[in-house]
């Protein structure tokens, strides 16, 4: 995800002035929720800001884990994102020189660049790597990116293709702003490394999380590239589905008490930080009309892009269909709703581009694609 506009917690969406008719049209028209006891909620941590950094992929996606493994072993932990964030610069880095430059070295990634890094690299708890050094009491990666491009730039400027000393470099200014993560960790007096913690204390599996997408420019029920410049590395693992199969996993998910990650646009005129909706308005597209070419319209253009990811982690339905809460790492931790909003089944269904799910939740669509 890209980094958008961010106040000195997180992101917070510009409210146009023009956008207040549109909201109040779409009040009159819609029962809107107010508070969080409202919905149906799975086990989650407290919301968390990334502050100013444009990490959300690994928040979002971090917070799901944490959920998961809640439900799977009943342990409430609190891992850190920042060891994820780390290891992707590393893996980000060895692509850039395998590709001769070729590769995005950006601060966004997607969702499943999550259970790709633990695979690899595991785990931490968020009190074994915090990813600050000193007394800053939020992240602020500009000045580290900047240097980390900056060297990037001179090795393919004068074609510095030797992969051990790049990484070596990068993880020298890594370890400079954030510090550089455990090699092992102790858990109930016993030690592990971060793969080891990851399988056998907290029994999380990365292998179980599939990432779906819903586009017509590929066939349905099939794997394929999510064609984003976030997804750097090219994952061709996503499974398109139609529309209906998409909005299908993300209620079936929820009523079986899992949560998931959800990535898409949330740069629209429907999104209130007041009220703190987000709502597809009427004078946009009407619901009846929302459907795979309306949605595909919006892709093609590019006024759905890949800007965010969110944790959903419940659901509440009334007489104007089902709102969801989303847990937000870009939203201020602090005021009425602490990093939540209330997004509507019909901006999720027009806007969102992707979500990384359990695959165990989704088997009803994925039996049907896998063979």
């Amino acid at each position: 995800m890209r980094r958008i506009l961010f106040s000195f917690f997180g992101f917070v969406p510009l409210i146009a002035l023009s956008q207040i008719n549109i909201l109040n049209d779409s009040a009159f028209r819609m029962k809107m929720p107010d508070d969080t006891t409202q919905f149906k909620k799975s086990w989650h941590n407290n919301p968390v800001s990334q502050g100013y950094t444009g990490t959300c992929w690994c928040f979002g996606a971090i917070s799901m884990a944490e959920s998961e493994i809640y439900r799977q072993t009943r342990q409430q932990v609190k891992l850190s994102e920042m060891y994820i964030v780390y290891w992707e610069y590393v893996e980000k880095a060895r692509r850039f020189v395998q590709e001769k430059g070729k590769s995005a070295f950006e601060e966004a990634s997607e969702a499943n660049a999550v259970p790709r890094m633990m695979k690899i690299y595991g785990t931490v708890p968020a009190t074994a790597y915090t990813g600050i050094k000193g007394k800053a009491d939020f992240y602020y990666h500009i000045p580290m990116l900047s240097e980390m491009k900056k060297y990037l730039a001179k090795v393919k400027d004068k074609k510095l293709w030797d992969e051990k000393k790049v990484i070596l470099k990068i993880r020298a200014i890594l370890d400079k702003y954030m510090g550089r993560p455990p090699e092992t960790i102790t858990a109930d007096d016993v030690v592990y490394t971060p793969l080891q913690y990851m399988e056998k204390v907290l029994k999380f599996k990365p292998d179980d999380y599939f990432s779906f997408m819903s586009t017509m420019n590929i066939s349905y029920n099939q794997k394929g590239e999510l064609v984003e410049e976030d997804n750097w590395w090219h994952d061709r693992n996503y499974y398109n589905v139609r529309i209906s199969d998409f909005m299908g996993i993300v209620f079936t998910v929820l009523d079986k008490g899992y949560t998931l990650t959800i990535c898409g646009d949330i740069s629209e005129p429907g999104i209130d930080g007041k009220s703190k909706v987000i709502l597809v308005p009427y004078c946009d597209i009407a619901p009846q009309s929302i459907n795979e070419a309306s949605r595909q319209f919006r892709l093609d253009n590019k006024t759905t892009t890949d800007d965010h990811c969110l944790h959903l982690v419940g659901y509440y339905k009334n007489t104007s269909g089902t709102w969801f809460l989303v847990k937000d790492s870009g939203d201020p931790t602090t005021g009425k709703l602490h990093g939540y909003w209330f997004m509507h089944e019909d901006y999720l269904k027009l806007k969102m581009m992707t979500i990384l799910v359990n695959k165990t939740a989704a088997s009803f669509i994925l039996d049907k694609i896998i063979k």
